[in-house]
């Protein structure tokens, strides 16, 4: 029997897994739902959900790959039994979903780095902007080179195992993703009324405060954490015993939120800098960004650096969606990482397509109202994490909570204990019921 591959490092582990949270979502999604939910307040909450049930729940489902040292399916199996192997498999599918149609997403952040470097995209006319964005998305064949690229990125990386390819490539691409906001954010606040977008952010009206909102942010704190889809799960299944978890936890959680707020700082001073809506919306990152970057000095560089910093965040986390599918397959069904890295490859290809002429050929095909991108996205977002985040609080809070207590005191964290098992056993279901209602 082969020996479970493990983290070279505690940092490798927590960059890793600080990766899965830091994608695109925190880049585009974050400051736009921020922005139309009132700035600084919505701030306040997201961290206060981020810091109670979100960290709470991430060291659930880390909690369940550490025990077990295995992905979802077999975790649920091995440590329990019974039904709860089917959370596991509805992780699996979960995953599959939204990394057919990120994909897609990240070949269009691959596309228009190369508009970027071109200068193609340098324009202040939002119209013609707009008319760029929508004429490449409903293009097939560009649609799906790009996205067929992106995935290629991916499983080049996830072939390469969990230290050589995963935990390497997170030391070269958190570091350098982070270091490219923060150059990004020195540029914009330059720019005269900056301060407004800062303040706006960082100053909470408690007026706009209302359960809409409360639940909203719930939910996006959850979502950025990557909850309910199994990920933790497996990156918790190769970490040694020497780990503290509740420690690597809480860096893995403050690592996500920080990426939020510099995203935040790094759009929304742009963006009422040149007297723009704040809640534009996902357009803000493909249309509004280059319109703000063509009126910069040396915009052209700093819209190359944008693009990039999207590629490196959307690559961090389509590699924390795959890993969890190929060790789906190692673990249950006992295939090599090369033959089931190309065997998911192929499959997340299939399905990608769909996704991927979603805005062209097949715009125009819809079910429930939705064409096939949003279809997957509803499904996997709305129904499908909810769902995973439930059972993984239900089952670390009332099932296994004997053998979660063992392995927690035995790593110093007894303090943490109550307030922990209330969480998952209580607070977290009701929390995951609300947003799950409030998103269906």
């Amino acid at each position: 029997m082969s020996t479970r591959a493990s983290w070279g490092s505690k940092l490798g582990f927590i960059l890793a897994a600080s990766g899965s949270a830091v994608g695109l979502g925190a880049i585009w999604k974050f400051p736009y739902v921020a922005g139309k939910n009132g700035g600084g307040v919505f701030l306040l909450v997201y961290l206060a959900c981020v810091l109670t049930v979100g960290i709470a729940m991430v060291l659930a489902e880390m909690s369940i790959g550490h025990a077990a040292k295995k992905s979802a399916t077999t975790a649920y199996r091995q440590l329990k039994g019974g039904l709860w192997p089917w959370a596991g498999r509805l992780s699996v599918l979960c995953i599959f979903l939204i990394l057919s149609f990120y994909c897609v997403v990240g070949g269009w952040s691959m596309a228009y780095l190369w508009r970027a470097i071109t200068g193609e995209i340098l324009t202040q006319d939002t119209q013609a902007l707009s008319n760029m964005f929508n004429g490449f998305i409903s293009d097939p064949l560009q649609s799906i080179a790009y996205t067929t690229l992106f995935l290629t990125a991916t499983a080049l990386i996830v072939m390469g195992g969990v230290q050589k390819g995963i935990e390497r490539s997170s030391k070269i691409l958190m570091p350098a993703l982070f270091i490219l906001m923060l150059i990004i954010i020195a540029r914009v606040l330059t720019l005269p009324h900056a301060i407004d977008g800062v303040m706006y952010f960082i100053t909470p009206d408690f007026s706009k405060i209302n359960g809409p909102m409360l639940i909203e942010a719930t939910g996006l704190a959850m979502f950025s954490l990557s909850i309910g889809c199994g990920i933790m799960i497996a990156y918790g299944s190769y970490v040694d015993t020497e780990t503290r978890l509740p420690g690597a936890t809480l860096w893995i959680s403050l690592l996500a939120v920080l990426a939020c707020i510099l995203a935040g700082l790094m759009v929304l001073p742009a963006v009422f800098a040149f007297g723009i809506d704040p809640s534009a919306g996902p357009g803000l990152t493909f249309i509004t960004m280059p319109a703000i970057f063509s009126q910069m000095p040396a915009g052209a560089a700093f819209a190359v650096a944008f693009f990039l910093l999207l590629i490196f965040a959307a690559l961090t986390s389509s590699v924390s969606l795959l890993e969890p599918i190929v060790a789906f397959l190692m673990d249950e069904f006992n295939v090599a990482r090369p033959k089931a890295t190309y065997l998911i490859f192929a499959a997340v290809f299939l399905m990608s397509i769909p996704a991927a002429l979603s805005f062209g050929p097949l715009a125009d095909y819809k079910l429930f109202g939705k064409n096939p991108f949003d279809l997957m996205d509803y499904v996997a977002s709305n129904i499908m994490m909810p769902a995973g985040g439930l059972l993984a609080a239900l089952f670390v809070g009332w099932s296994i909570w004997p053998r979660i207590h063992q392995t927690l005191s035995a790593q110093n964290a007894a303090a943490i204990l109550p307030a922990f098992r209330v969480i998952c056993a209580v607070i977290a279901p009701v929390v995951i019921l609300l947003v799950w209602a409030h998103n269906l």
